[in-house]
């Protein structure tokens, strides 16, 4: 199974991977990042790992006991940094978003483009499944999610016509529910379904509704030099990491009527880039188009 991580190279080149230094990836996904770092360590270094999928744990487990032995993998969402690493670390990575054998497993239900039962769990122990979204939620539940997560401009009409239609089992059945309920100019486009899916599978697994606290206690667990490296996929996303990135690398509030900033007011951090990804990326990962990485140094 092979998984091209988005960023790779500029991943590595701004978490400033040293070897004898300690990381975290907090979505080790299929380990394309990861397997990187850990080329990198000495014996000295370490990697922590988390993620919630079994599938990818097991194929992250192998991949980087091929490469070293000191790597830990957390089977737990990151939410829950803080509860399995109490040490300082030098560099933290986040890779949003679903990774591309999750999307290729046809029975993972993430796809609008292959038959599935809904599902769309990364924890696939986990209860809520999108087929709890798409069948069991209220009409104005179904529509706020659609309309915020999905930032979709005809959630209204899906939503109807989801109503109207259910029961839904199928990837395939919901997505052409999605394409009959909007205009055909709106499909040529990109795929109908793309907005809906993103939401639902948002829903499914709590993915903004953790961000923004995980992103903070991640960045209370750097050294002074350590950085904080996210990829996010879309806009959303992308705005909780700003915001926080933000709020980090500016002054306390209550500095600006002070002559001088004292030191504890003073920000916390640095911003090192802003970037997506080049020509030669987009080329040889298409997913990877609507990606962004940002990255931040822990100053005090």
């Amino acid at each position: 199974m092979k998984h091209k991580s988005v960023l790779l190279e500029e991943v590595i080149k701004y978490l400033n991977v040293s070897e004898g230094k300690k990381y975290i990836d907090a979505t080790v996904g299929y380990a394309g990042h990861s397997g990187e770092i850990l080329k990198k360590l000495n014996k000295k270094g370490f990697l922590f790992a988390f993620d919630q999928d079994d599938e990818a744990i097991a194929f992250s487990q192998n991949k980087l006991s091929n490469i070293a032995d000191n790597f830990t993998i957390f089977k737990s969402n990151f939410v829950y940094m803080k509860d399995y690493v109490s040490e300082k670390v030098d560099g933290i990575l986040f890779d949003l978003g679903v990774s591309s054998p999750q999307l290729d497993e046809e029975e993972r239900g993430f796809s609008f483009h292959k038959n599935a039962p809904l599902d769309m769990r990364m924890d696939r122990t986990q209860e809520l499944s999108a087929y709890n979204v798409v069948n069991d939620y209220s009409s104005e539940k179904l529509l706020e999610i659609i309309y915020k997560f999905g930032e979709e401009k005809y959630a209204k009409a899906i939503v109807s016509n989801i109503i109207k239609n259910r029961p839904i089992n199928t990837t395939i059945e919901l997505a052409e529910i999605i394409k009959n309920s909007v205009p055909i100019s709106y499909r040529n486009k990109s795929h109908p379904a793309r907005k809906t899916f993103q939401a639902i599978r948002i829903e499914v697994n709590h993915e903004l509704d953790i961000l923004e606290s995980s992103i903070r206690d991640a960045f209370d667990l750097l050294n002074i030099g350590g950085r904080l490296a996210i990829i996010t996929f879309h806009s959303l996303e992308d705005k909780i990491v700003a915001k926080v990135f933000k709020d980090l690398c500016s002054d306390d509030e209550s500095a600006r009527k002070l002559p001088i900033t004292p030191e504890h007011l003073k920000a916390k951090a640095k911003k090192i880039v802003k970037m997506t990804p080049s020509e030669k990326e987009l080329e040889d990962n298409n997913r990877s188009r609507s990606s962004k990485l940002r990255v931040i140094e822990r100053v005090r």
